[in-house]
């Protein structure tokens, strides 16, 4: 459990100056951080604001009390005291959660969402304690880790009346109540500077089965993909790894400074995808490719922490590119009247759509992923984000300026694109899968086409018999008439 938290002084006073010179009654928005087990430590990089929503409206808001005008109290001395103890916060919790969901992506190994931030006065915190459990909770589910996950988050509250910081650790797994809040220890002090970088260059191959169970539909192509993913994951998680070149042990602590490259061993082909029966795989997804990794670690954690990030960011990596594909095509099926028929007659080797099922795209399908580019960020620090082929680095100025509060630098050449050989997907197409992939059952064809071919062998069959009759005839014919010749000629002798 997660006893002190460390912010970066820097940083969260920028923050503070910024909140101060707001003048808003309230707002809420993301811790980004990193809550260490071993250390028993929190240690918080930045806040991050949730921008206002679809529709323009804030987040978060004062009800039923004095709102803005509380934080003045000589232009608050006539408010009444009962009108002041009934000031609420309103949070747009879903809002919050998908914002918590869409950062997580652009983090790196070593950064996640760790909770959130308010700022308000005391009253409404102190009155708003169910709501704030709620928003914790709801981040935590939108903004999960895919292989190892805390069960505790972080709520920190910035009160302007008095000004003060305080941090409470909010446990996951108790009810929404204030006794899921418990205090820590809070301060300042110096945490970007200090991290240490990992960086890994991470190439794969990898053949995914699609497999098909009675009783259940084929799955789609996110499906499969997302399935191979998570199984890679598991291989990935148990893979040594040399960093600079030297096996590390378990506790070991990195004593120089700089980047430090790490290269997986991972163990020889265990044939994991062969045990299931050769009847019900209705075919293959090759997935192959390189993602480049980064992984920030605190001095005082060990250095298999390192791999432990590094191995969570390339698996998150993977899955946020394929989100963001799965993203794409619905909002093209939102503004597609087409049907699904029109949809097949039109799918092409340049087109994928990851949400139609297998029966559905039935082409020879190729397919990049979205390639990562890294931004830089804080101290030397970076955060990532991902664009399409056909897109450029002028994308990512919108998208990091709303979701991480940050201008792109004007200077392309400040903006890495590490990934020469960005992941892609092949599906091939055969005869012999798609008719299996069509049929209710994976061990037999079609029975139409089965009948089909049956009766044809049938036909075949009976031609042949009547051939063969026809020639023992003729046969039998010629041999008589030749003996009758030849008794002829002996008797004349």
């Amino acid at each position: 459990m997660v006893r002190a938290v460390v912010g970066d002084e820097q940083q969260l006073k920028l923050a503070e100056n910024r909140l101060t010179g707001s003048g808003l009654p309230s707002q809420v928005g993301l811790v980004i951080g990193k809550l260490s087990p071993k250390l028993d430590k929190g240690f918080v990089y930045d806040l991050v604001p949730t921008p206002p929503n679809d529709t323009g409206d804030p987040p978060c808001s004062v009800i039923g009390g004095a709102g803005e005008n509380d934080r003045n109290k000589k232009k608050n001395s006539f408010k009444s005291k009962s009108q002041a103890e009934a000031s609420a916060l309103f949070i747009d919790i879903d809002w919050v959660s998908e914002h918590a969901r869409q950062v997580s992506r652009m983090l790196l190994g070593g950064m996640k969402v760790v909770g959130i931030y308010i700022w308000v006065n005391e009253i409404s915190f102190k009155n708003s304690i169910t709501t704030l459990c709620q928003t914790v909770k709801g981040v935590a589910a939108a903004a999960s880790s895919i292989t190892t996950d805390q069960n505790e988050r972080l709520l920190i509250h910035i009160s302007y009346s008095p000004m003060r910081w305080t941090c409470r650790n909010c446990s996951l797994a108790d009810n929404v109540t204030a006794s899921c809040l418990r205090p820590c220890d809070f301060k300042m002090g110096k945490v970007l500077g200090s991290l240490q970088t990992f960086r890994c260059t991470y190439s794969f191959d990898v053949r995914m089965p699609v497999v098909h169970e009675d009783g259940l539909d084929v799955k789609r192509f996110a499906d499969v993909l997302r399935d191979g993913i998570m199984i890679h994951a598991k291989e990935l998680a148990g893979a040594k790894a040399l960093i600079d070149g030297k096996v590390v042990t378990e506790d070991e602590m990195c004593a120089s400074e700089g980047f430090h490259e790490v290269e997986f061993l991972l163990p020889l082909l265990q044939h994991k995808y062969m045990k299931c029966n050769q009847k019900e795989v209705l075919g293959l997804l090759l997935v192959g490719g390189s993602v480049c990794s980064l992984a920030y670690l605190n001095s005082k954690e060990p250095i298999s922490q390192a791999l432990i990030d590094i191995k969570e960011d390339i698996i998150r990596s993977l899955e946020s590119r394929l989100d963001i594909m799965c993203d794409e095509a619905d909002r093209e099926f939102e503004s597609d009247t087409k049907d699904i028929q029109e949809i097949d007659n039109h799918v092409s080797t340049d087109k994928f759509v990851p949400n139609l099922d297998l029966q559905v795209q039935r082409k020879h399908c190729h397919l990049s992923f979205p390639r990562r580019v890294l931004v830089p960020w804080l101290e030397g620090t970076y955060i990532c984000d991902y664009i399409q082929t056909s897109e450029t680095v002028e994308a990512l100025k919108d998208h990091c300026n709303e979701l991480m509060s940050i201008e792109v630098p004007t200077d392309a050449s400040e903006i890495l694109e590490p990934e020469s050989e960005t992941p892609i997907v092949v599906a091939p197409s055969t005869i012999y899968f798609w008719n299996i992939a069509s049929g209710s059952s994976s061990t037999k064809l079609d029975s139409s086409l089965a009948k089909n071919i049956r009766d044809k062998a049938n036909e075949k069959s009976s031609d042949s018999g009547d051939y063969t009759m026809v020639k023992l005839s003729l046969l039998i014919l010629i041999v008589s008439i030749i003996l009758g010749l030849a008794v002829n000629a002996l008797r004349v002798s």
